[in-house]
């Protein structure tokens, strides 16, 4: 039998749009998952998941916040500790974990292992510390754990599009887990920051991205999708990796890349004609070119080219207001490469 999951709701929403279970206080959060039918929205949701799958799944899973009700209507008793603990508790046990951490990549790898484990908590920890964790989450610790990214995976998040299936491209998009996709932010790992080619492990960057989509604009996490191109790499470090989770196979270029690239694009077209695509972290001979290519197919935009002259123009035109000096009297230093 199906059982219910209660949630309440709030007219006002923060930074993290988070869901609220039994016992909980100032949150909106309403879960979006392949495996619920809303009731009486936002209120009650009605799932047949139940024990541990229902705990498997990081949309759902509310931990030990799961009231005495649930755990009886879900067949939890035993499967969590006894104490129902609040959202308050849940997110203060973590942060003194995290905190307890040596390395900023030990704090990335554990709150990654949290996004797929819980993302009510997630978020709700995220979203509540946002300058201490933020540079965690993204930028700069992210760089590392994209070099790292085959060591610490753990679990599927998003979508690993291989050159070598490229026939199953359409298959594997209609999967209905992703019928609610909205934003989806794409990557071939091939110029990861300043890091240069990374290979599969440029997957962390969508994950990353997506993450503060949901944290700073209130994106909900179920409609968000990371996606990887996988291409293959030319980083001899990845290729010689016997813990590689990537293509071994050095990178295509020229026309098969463009090829691919093409059958992808109008999968996700067809697919998700409505939804956002993010371009991220392509090398510059192809950056460009695939935007011009596809900027009128797709709702899209390259936050390399577009979003970082957006963020230039907006430090210029702030400049230009708190001084008032005119752009043409400015004189503007380029300080650094990156």
């Amino acid at each position: 039998m199906p059982g219910l999951l209660t949630w309440t709701a709030t007219p006002e929403i923060d930074g993290a749009n988070r869901r609220r279970g039994a016992g909980q206080s100032g949150l909106d959060f309403m879960p979006l998952s392949s495996h619920l039918k809303i009731v009486a929205p936002p209120l009650e949701l009605v799932t047949p998941l139940g024990g541990y799958q229902l705990l498997a799944d990081p949309l759902l899973n509310k931990g030990t916040a799961f009231t005495e009700e649930e755990r009886d209507d879900f067949e939890l008793h035993g499967l969590l500790p006894p104490r129902v603990a609040s959202l308050d508790d849940q997110v203060s046990r973590r942060l003194q974990v995290l905190r307890g951490f040596a390395t900023d990549l030990e704090r990335y790898a554990f709150l990654r292992e949290l996004q797929d484990t819980n993302e009510t908590v997630f978020f709700a920890l995220l979203a509540q510390n946002i300058e201490e964790l933020l540079p965690i989450v993204y930028t700069p610790t992210v760089g590392a754990g994209c070099q790292n990214f085959s060591r610490l995976y753990r679990k599927p998040r998003g979508l690993f599009l291989s050159l070598p299936h490229r026939k199953r491209i359409k298959e594997i998009l209609a999967n209905p887990q992703f019928d609610r996709t909205e934003v989806i932010v794409v990557t071939d790992g091939e110029r990861v920051l300043g890091l240069g080619d990374q290979g599969a492990g440029g997957m962390g960057i969508p994950i990353g991205k997506l993450a503060l989509y949901t944290a700073c604009g209130g994106i909900h996490p179920a409609t968000t999708l990371p996606i990887m191109l996988d291409v293959g790499t030319d980083n001899p470090e990845c290729l010689a990796d016997p813990l590689y989770v990537g293509w071994r196979n050095a990178r295509v270029h020229g026309q098969d890349y463009d090829d691919f690239i093409e059958e992808v694009m109008s999968a996700i077209a067809e697919r998700w004609p409505h939804a956002l695509l993010q371009w991220e972290d392509f090398a510059k001979a192809n950056a460009t070119r695939l935007l011009d290519r596809y900027r009128d197919r797709l709702c899209s935009f390259n936050d390399d080219i577009q979003g970082t002259a957006a963020v230039a123009t907006g430090t210029l035109l702030s400049a230009i207001a708190i001084t008032g000096v005119p752009l043409t009297e400015q004189r503007i230093a380029i300080f650094g490469a990156g």
